[in-house]
C-alpha cells in the first residue's frame, strides 16, 4: 500500500527491518563499492580517476514505480534475471520492448559488447533523462572511468530531481550515507476504501483527497511519493501540511525529513533539530532525528536519539520503531 505512512502495521516492520540492514551496509562502507569516488570528476588523470575494468556486469537499477502493466512486469522480470547472473535471458526479455529502460537493459545484458556506446548513444537521445545518465554512469564505472562516471551522475542528479533515477545517482556520489531516502513514519493509514485499491488507482484517490485543504490527506500522499521516490512533489505536500497543522509534530517532523537530500542534508537537520525544543517529549522527532543521522554516517548520535524516542514514547509507534532500529542495528555490530 503505498499511501500507508506505516503505522506499525507488519508490513511497515518489515520494510524498516529492510531499510536499517541497508543503513548497517552503509555504515561499514558496503554501498556497492563506490569507495574511489574521491576525485569527484574534476581531473581524468588524478589518482583513482581511471582504473581497470570492474569484473561482472554493471548495477542495472531500474524503477517501475506503481506501474502494473504488462510490459513493465515483463521488465521488472527480465532485471530480476540480470541480477541473477541471466544476462542472455533477460536480454531476450529486454529485446521485445522499445522503451528507454528496455534499451537499457538491453544494452546491459550484452555487457561489455557495445554497452558503453549504446549509452552514449541513449544519453544523446535522452540529454535530460537521469535514467539515462545514472546508467551511463555505471558503464563508466564498470569501465574503469570513475571520474568520468561521476561527472555523468552529477548530471543524473540535477537532471530530473524528482525520479528514482536521480536518487538512486545521490546513492552513488554519496558512499558514506544510507542508500536511498529515509523513510517518513507518521502514524497515518489511508481510509480502507482506498488502502484495498491497486497501487496505480490509491495514488490517484490520495491525490485527489490532497487537493483538498486537509493535513492528514496531505500528509498521506506526501508519504506515498515520498515512498515512491519522487522527493520534490512529496516535499512539496509534506510541507503544505505542516503549513495546516503547526501544532501537530508528525506533520512538522515529516516536512522536516522532506528537506533532506544528500547534496545538502543540512538543510533537513537545520529544519528537524529545533523541533526537539517546540516538542520536546514528541518520540516522532527523536525518531526521524536518529533516522537521519544514522543516513548520515552518524551512527552513534542517531542512536541516542532513537534511544530517547523510545524513552518518549515506549508504546507508540516511533518508540516501537525506534526499538527495532537500535535491535537490528546491534545484530548488524554497527558502531
Amino acid at each position: 500500500m503505498i499511501g500507508a505512512v506505516e503505522g506499525g502495521r507488519t508490513e511497515g516492520r518489515g520494510r524498516v527491518a529492510a531499510v536499517v540492514a541497508l543503513v548497517a551496509a552503509a555504515a561499514v562502507g558496503a554501498v556497492v563499492g563506490v569507495t574511489l569516488l574521491q576525485t569527484r570528476g574534476e581531473h581524468t588523470t588524478a589518482p583513482g580517476a581511471v582504473t581497470k575494468p570492474r569484473a561482472g556486469a554493471p548495477l542495472l537499477w531500474l524503477d517501475f514505480g506503481v506501474r502494473a502493466d504488462p510490459e513493465a512486469r515483463a521488465l521488472a522480470a527480465a532485471q530480476t534475471l540480470y541480477n541473477g547472473g541471466r544476462r542472455a535471458a533477460a536480454g531476450a526479455v529486454f529485446d521485445r520492448y522499445h522503451s528507454l529502460d528496455a534499451q537499457i537493459g538491453s544494452a546491459f545484458s550484452r555487457w561489455p559488447d557495445g554497452t558503453l556506446d549504446t549509452m552514449k548513444r541513449l544519453v544523446a537521445a535522452n540529454p535530460r533523462s537521469s535514467l539515462a545518465l545514472l546508467h551511463l554512469g555505471w558503464a563508466l564505472y564498470w569501465s574503469g572511468r570513475n571520474a568520468d562516471a561521476v561527472a555523468v551522475w552529477q548530471r543524473a542528479a540535477a537532471a530530473q530531481p524528482d525520479s528514482p533515477a536521480a536518487i538512486d545517482a545521490q546513492t552513488a556520489l554519496h558512499p558514506g550515507m544510507a542508500p536511498g531516502l529515509p523513510f517518513i513514519l507518521a502514524g497515518l493509514s489511508p481510509p480502507p476504501a482506498i488502502a484495498k485499491l491497486p497501487a496505480a488507482a490509491e495514488l490517484r484517490a490520495l491525490a485527489r483527497a490532497a487537493a483538498r485543504p486537509d493535513a492528514d490527506a496531505k500528509l498521506l500522499y506526501g508519504v506515498a511519493l515520498w515512498n515512491l521516490r519522487r522527493p520534490v512533489s512529496a516535499e512539496r505536500e509534506l510541507r503544505a501540511a505542516a503549513a495546516l497543522a503547526p501544532n501537530d509534530p508528525a506533520a512538522r517532523t515529516a516536512a522536516a525529513v522532506g528537506a533532506f537530500t544528500k547534496s545538502n542534508p543540512v538543510l533537513a537537520f537545520s529544519k528537524l533539530g529545533p523541533l526537539t525544543a517546540v516538542f520536546p517529549h514528541a518520540p516522532v522527532v527523536r525518531l526521524h532525528l536518529g533516522l537521519l543521522l544514522i543516513w548520515t554516517g552518524q551512527i552513534a548520535k542517531g542512536e541516542r536519539q532513537l534511544r530517547l524516542a523510545i524513552a518518549e514514547g515506549p508504546q507508540t509507534v516511533y518508540g516501537k520503531q525506534a526499538r527495532s532500529l537500535l535491535a537490528t542495528l546491534a545484530k548488524n555490530g554497527t558502531k
